[in-house]
């Protein structure tokens, strides 16, 4: 009997694949890793062709052969392995069936309660059966329940050889949670698929066909340590320095107050003392000419704080991360239009948004390969509240076969 795709999410989101964005080997993590050869084996196992797992570059890849001799596209399926900076150690996934609205008891013994005041949108749950952690870890909905959306479809399409399709090519990638490093090391040209999908979006219906651009700044602020008793007019304090970079960005331009179109600045990282202090801030946002003018916001900033001293006290460097996919896919229309078709297909209407972050596919389309972003139909990602629902599992591996069909 085939394995359900509650008990595959259940026995992949067990499994500890955190990323580590200060690690310096790649994959970031032997785990994910050790992961991956175990994917490749169950691909071989379910009748997959030519399953290979590429070490060197950390990914597993596998083919579903076409059933029909027709000239049809090569459709590719991606998700990564790896989840998100939040405690993955010892995760205890928790299955509530029949919701019934009401707050959701994730750890009696250490009082944790999925609030609905807090998410009302549990209410569109009501009568689902709901997947969580025992709130102590996240639970790793992404991106394993795009995994198994991929591989419970592929599962399907073995056992219904009568469907016709087309050759269909799937992957599994590393390090995605700390800069789609699995991404850039992933060789698309040997990947062969004309287009592709990566579910690693949210609710059910969620797609996107855009995202932000997307720059990291890092800065080191140089400080002067001087005895307090003795400091006046001779002192820098570094770390007053870093809290006037933040207080002079824009204060309404942060995620925590911005949706939609809207960018922002987020500083992410902040370490040090009296004698040096170490940043990091990331910017956002989906307009290009917005984006540009965003750094020019942020290097005025320090310009003009580095002003006030004799030398510049503050030292920067600005690194693009990823770009808008708009800028792709408005020349392959058709990679959203065949996706959106597929929800409609399955009854599900498309809520088509710009998606507030990135992901592998930011990579993808410029390495030539038109890339659109599913649901996985998890919800409060990265965190100890995180979600899916059965229903959702079963909703992204029957859009999944539907994008197959076309």
């Amino acid at each position: 009997m085939a394995e359900s795709l509650t008990d595959r999410f259940i026995r992949y989101a067990k499994v500890n694949t955190r990323s580590d964005m200060y690690s310096e080997t790649f994959p970031s993590t032997q785990s994910q890793l050790d992961f991956l050869e175990v994917i490749a084996g169950e691909m071989e196992e379910l009748g997959l062709s030519q399953v290979d797992f590429d070490r060197q570059r950390a990914c597993v890849t596998a083919t579903l052969p076409a059933t029909t001799e027709a000239d049809l596209p090569v459709i590719g399926f991606v998700a990564h392995v790896d989840t998100a900076d939040f405690n993955a150690e010892n995760i205890q996934p928790q299955v509530h069936e029949d919701y019934d609205g009401q707050d959701l008891v994730l750890n009696e013994a250490e009082g944790i309660v999925m609030e609905v005041a807090e998410f009302p949108f549990l209410k569109d749950y009501v009568g689902q059966t709901l997947i969580t952690s025992d709130g102590t870890t996240l639970l790793g909905a992404d991106d394993k329940a795009g995994m198994v959306g991929i591989i419970g479809a592929m599962e399907y399409l073995l056992a219904h050889p009568e469907i016709e399709h087309g050759k269909v090519r799937i992957a599994f990638v590393v390090d995605e949670e700390i800069g789609l490093l699995g991404a850039y090391r992933f060789d698309v040209e040997g990947f062969g698929a004309d287009f592709a999908y990566t579910p690693d979006s949210g609710r059910v219906g969620k797609i996107e066909g855009e995202t932000f651009n997307a720059a990291q700044v890092e800065v080191w602020i140089e400080g002067k340590s001087v005895h307090p008793g003795s400091s006046k007019g001779n002192a820098i304090n570094p770390l007053h320095l870093g809290a006037q970079i933040v207080n002079d960005l824009p204060k309404d331009q942060v995620p925590e107050k911005t949706d939609g179109y809207e960018g922002y600045f987020m500083l992410t990282q902040q370490n040090g003392d009296l004698g040096q202090v170490h940043q990091v801030f990331i910017i956002r946002d989906h307009d290009e000419a917005k984006f540009q003018e965003r750094k020019e916001i942020f290097a005025q900033v320090v310009d003009k704080i580095n002003s006030q001293y004799k030398r510049p006290r503050i030292r920067y460097e600005i690194s693009d991360q990823y770009k808008n996919i708009k800028e792709v896919l408005d020349h392959h229309p058709y990679v959203m239009e065949r996706a959106l078709k597929a929800y409609r297909d399955c009854g599900i209407e498309p809520d088509i948004q710009p998606f507030r972050g990135g992901m592998d596919g930011c990579v993808f389309n410029f390495k030539g390969l038109p890339t659109a972003n599913i649901f996985t139909g998890g919800e409060n990602l990265h965190g100890q509240y995180e979600f899916v629902s059965a229903q959702g599992l079963q909703a992204l591996q029957d859009v999944i076969v539907a994008i197959i069909k076309g």
